[in-house]
């Protein structure tokens, strides 16, 4: 991770204003407020300070991207006279 020092000391946690330090073993700026402690990730060098993308240290990698496959319920497919039905026996 290759961040500009100067630019570490301006950056704050978009959840809690604290300031953030750089975890270059997981190329994360984790918030140095414990009660928040989110984690940011770093992608290609640049900090991605949004919330929803950002993880707590102990909840592992992050979640973000939705449901897990096949847990929709709602792929129930079209509904008109020329689609095949389960009748064909």
């Amino acid at each position: 991770m290759n961040l500009n020092p100067a630019l570490l000391e301006i950056l704050a946690c978009p959840a809690c204003r604290s300031p953030l330090h750089a975890d270059d073993a997981a190329s994360e700026l984790v918030c140095t407020n414990a009660a928040c402690a989110l984690a940011y990730p770093v992608r290609d060098d640049i900090p991605v300070l949004l919330v929803d993308e950002a993880r707590r240290p102990d909840s592992g990698p992050s979640t973000s991207g939705g449901e897990a496959a096949g847990e929709s319920g709602s792929d129930a497919g079209p509904i008109d006279g020329n689609s095949p039905t389960a009748t064909d026996a």
